[in-house]
């Protein structure tokens, strides 16, 4: 189903990529790690190398040492002229080959874990950017905690994909060419019985990874479902509370766990069949190498030193095959998880800048709407045809019944959306020819909800100009009169506060906001119903801070509350996405029907304004 503006949920998308598709996607992600993974090969490399030489020195006991085996190996007879010295000479070279493997098997896990940790960062990084400059659009039709999801859970998928999946294979298949090189040299027949199992190995995991692709998205967007329903709970807790929804919530949670357990066990149960089926050929490969192998022994073909070799051999290369099937269920969700983040990462930008994109110098505020219209997608409009204009310093008031298109209309000059036909100008410019970041730096906003962040208080009223001094987060306070409860509190601006302003008032948290925006110090101000959850004593507080506020600025405000408009230059009546009125308080009561039965039904009375 499709959302506002042609938004399609990033749960509905089909998954039609293959995965070479993905694999190959996820592999352009590699270019910032190229020079780790030069070096995590080069070590793999030199572990090859000494993997290759670690069964030699049993090789060179058992068919020097032991009666009736083949001859005493040259090289080595030169440097130790008695079977003792010789045996010490090889435990030498046994112990020094093995150290030397534990030392790179340790160097390779280093550099493994510190190439992992920067591929989560670095796409994490990546993800985390992309999401923040998606249109409002897709925040507003998408699920948060999906796109938490997918930056805690999804961002994982390069690292393993690349370091528990294709660098495996690659490391197997090196292993392979090498040791089978050495097989074919030592008996040919025996490495061919060998290399038979490989291509049952590989038919099978791909075999597997197509049957079970489908069960593995679907677990996962079942955990990620399952997430949101624990996100909603906790975010909504206090209404949880209050309705005394406790048992309620955890049903419905409970819903969701059980969906994505039983999904996740399916993904199990066919990662265990799998991981059977692959035992089961390494098992049959091994036992068939032993028998021909202790064939040719029999017949005088093959030393024991040599056999020993061969098994050794069979052991190092089946061994990282059948741990990639043991793991096959993590790339199955390490390949979901791909795709899941390439959902996100096909979703398009917000348009930033044109190709010649204006930095403009502080705005003087002039604002003119050019019979501007605007809708979501296909749908109705929200704005049909709106023209007026704003001098420097003037204050609109916008009023209307809920859905007259206030909140849109001035969401147009922050370029929030785009208009359908018209054009929306600042200082004689269209806003579309401005550097994204360069227009919202100089439009500050003061919601009906007072958005607070982790931190101090301080630290909410600097958000609004990060590079401002400790005096000018003062004095930013002092105008919003925010300076009285500060001060009543323990550690003053260091005072920290919780989740969404816990633990200051409504009012308090409304103050903060408005001291965010005198920090921010924009030439035009946007208020969004700022005092429509306060009580009568702290909406006098705001308003006095709000008119201090709005001098020298181009403002807009939305209101139903008759005390934030009368005192406006302008007021706006707006009615099913058009202006239908304009004028002073006092004249609208006098011209407009809408603007009377406004003030009557939603906001003050209007006979004691009169």
């Amino acid at each position: 189903m499709k959302e506002p503006g042609g938004f399609v949920p990033l749960g509905d998308r089909p998954m039609a990529d293959g995965s070479e598709h993905i694999l190959r996607w996820v592999l352009s992600f590699m270019h910032p790690h190229r020079a780790g993974v030069a070096v995590l090969a080069l070590i793999s490399l030199v572990e090859v190398a000494l993997r290759a030489l670690s069964p030699w020195p049993l090789k060179a006991v058992v068919d020097h040492l032991v009666p009736g085996t083949a001859a005493p190996i040259p090289v080595i007879s030169t440097l130790a002229a008695t079977p003792r010295q010789f045996l010490l000479l090889v435990v030498g070279a046994g112990i020094a080959i093995q150290l030397g493997h534990e030392l790179v098997l340790l160097l390779h896990s280093r550099q493994q874990a510190r190439l992992a940790q920067q591929m989560v960062f670095s796409l994490r990084t990546r993800l985390f950017e992309h999401l923040q400059y998606l249109a409002l659009t897709h925040h507003q039709a998408a699920s948060t905690s999906d796109a938490v999801f997918r930056l805690e859970t999804d961002a994982t998928c390069l690292e393993s994909l690349v370091l528990r999946g294709v660098f495996p294979v690659v490391f197997s298949a090196l292993t392979l060419v090498v040791m089978f090189g050495v097989l074919f040299r030592l008996d040919p027949v025996l490495a061919t019985v060998a290399i038979l199992a490989v291509p049952c190995l590989y038919l099978s995991l791909r075999f597997y990874m197509q049957r079970t692709q489908l069960q593995a998205e679907r677990a996962k967007a079942l955990e990620s479902a399952m997430l949101g329903r624990l996100f909603e709970s906790l975010t909504a807790i206090r209404l949880v509370k209050t309705f005394a929804r406790e048992d309620y919530e955890l049903g419905r949670f409970a819903t969701a766990a059980s969906h994505a357990m039983r999904e996740r066990m399916v993904v199990v149960r066919h990662g265990s069949l799998f991981a059977f089926i692959v035992g089961a050929i390494t098992a049959a490969g091994a036992a068939a190498v032993l028998a021909v192998g202790g064939l040719h022994v029999l017949d005088g073909r093959l030393s024991v030193g040599t056999l020993l070799v061969v098994i050794a051999y069979l052991a190092f290369v089946y061994g990282p095959l059948s741990a990639i099937a043991t793991t096959t269920g993590s790339l199955h969700e390490a390949l979901a998880s791909a795709r899941r983040v390439r959902e996100v990462m096909a979703v398009p930008r917000e348009d930033h800048d044109e190709g010649m994109a204006i930095v403009p110098g502080r705005f003087r505020g002039a604002v003119r709407f050019e019979n501007v219209s605007f809708s979501y997608g296909r749908g109705r409009p929200v704005l049909n045809g709106v023209s007026f204009d704003a001098p420097p310093g003037e204050t609109i008031a916008l009023v209307g019944l809920s859905g007259a298109g206030k909140t849109t209309l001035v969401s147009l000059l922050g370029r929030f959306y785009e208009p359908t036909s018209g054009r929306v100008l600042i200082d004689g410019t269209d806003v579309r020819r401005f550097q994204l970041r360069a227009l919202r730096e100089q439009i500050a906003v003061v919601l009906q909800e007072s958005i607070m962040l982790s931190g101090s208080i301080g630290d909410n009223i600097l958000y609004g100009r990060l590079d401002a001094t400790d005096h000018e987060v003062v004095l930013a306070a002092r105008a919003a009169c925010c300076e009285d409860f500060v001060a009543g509190m323990r550690r003053g601006f260091d005072t920290p506060i919780g989740d969404g302003g816990a633990g200051i008032s409504g009012g308090q948290r409304q103050r903060v906001s408005i001291a965010r925006a005198f920090l921010k110090d924009a030439p035009i101000l946007i208020l969004d119903e700022p005092t429509a959850a306060l009580d009568t004593l702290a909406e006098r507080a705001i308003l006095r801070a709000l008119s201090d506020l709005r001098q020298g600025r181009t403002t807009f405000v939305i209101a139903h509350r008759l005390s934030s408009v009368r005192d406006a230059d302008r007021i706006l009546v707006m009615d099913q996405g058009e202006i239908v009125a304009h004028g002073k308080h006092r004249d609208l009561l006098v011209s407009s029907p809408l603007y009377r039965e406004l003030c009557a039904q939603l906001l003050d009375d209007p006979a004691a304004e009169t």
